[in-house]
């Protein structure tokens, strides 16, 4: 039975995997830092699916946590989800630096350090793949998250090329960039959405769905739905300048 290891995977985006993986024959290894929450997510599952569902508690920020994390994945995965991530609340000079840095722990350096535990067993056994959860706000002016998440664009995209001539194509990284998504996300940052008109918003189970189909093709940057795909080519074609104002402040006013 192939198993699928999903971070950040109580809620949300997260969530929306667990199930779809479920629904797609996998095993669950399922990691999140609430213990309580996360082995509810767990018996959930079994108890509604039949399926096995391991949990891990971890908090990606740390290195406990961290190195736990990249040990499960060596034990060998056929599909990594690195979805854990959060936003702060405020821009970059009203956030503390430690949260910044805790920002790019989980956004940058676990996804690393996962993917590259995870990807060597893939090649081995000549199949497999590693979704890391990535937003449009790569392509935009979003402060420190829009920078971790143009991060985890660039750094799927160099990985997906270093390993293609290793799997003929049987291994593949993606990033996923998903618009506004209705999850928990905003109301932990405690963000005022009220700007953001309701056709941006996005389902996530059609995201996750979207990104499957998506890495089944062989796609390294998947972005779901039409409106958001026509915003990523807008940005290419703006002036800088222009995006970097609108983008800047659509969603990120603060209660």
């Amino acid at each position: 039975m192939p198993t699928a290891f999903i971070t950040g995977a109580t809620a949300g985006i997260g969530a929306a995997f667990a199930r779809r993986s479920r629904r797609d024959g996998f095993d669950l290894v399922l990691l999140a830092r609430d213990t309580a929450r996360l082995d509810a997510a767990a018996a959930d599952l079994r108890g509604r699916y039949g399926v096995r569902a391991e949990t891990l508690t971890a908090d990606l920020s740390a290195e406990d946590g961290l190195a736990a994390a990249e040990a499960r994945a060596r034990e060998g995965v056929d599909l990594l989800v690195n979805n854990a991530g959060f936003g702060n609340r405020g821009v970059f000079l009203d956030v503390p630096v430690a949260d910044e840095l805790t920002m790019l722990k989980v956004h940058c350096e676990a996804v690393l350090r996962l993917t590259r535990a995870a990807v060597p067993g893939m090649l081995e056994r000549g199949r497999g793949g590693v979704i890391n959860v990535s937003s449009v706000s790569a392509f935009a002016t979003r402060g420190t998250y829009g920078a971790s998440k143009a991060w985890v664009v660039s750094f799927s995209q160099g990985v997906a090329q270093d390993i293609a001539s290793r799997s003929d194509g049987r291994v593949r990284v993606m990033a996923l960039c998903p618009g506004f998504v209705h999850t928990e996300f905003h109301e932990r940052a405690r963000m005022d959405m009220s700007d953001v008109p309701g056709f941006m918003w996005l389902d996530k189970d059609a995201v996750v769905d979207a990104g499957l189909r998506d890495l089944r093709r062989g796609v390294r940057v998947s972005v779901p739905s039409v409106q958001y795909k026509a915003i990523v080519g807008l940005t290419r074609l703006l002036p800088q300048g222009l995006v970097a104002r609108l983008s800047s402040t659509r969603g990120r006013r603060y209660d």
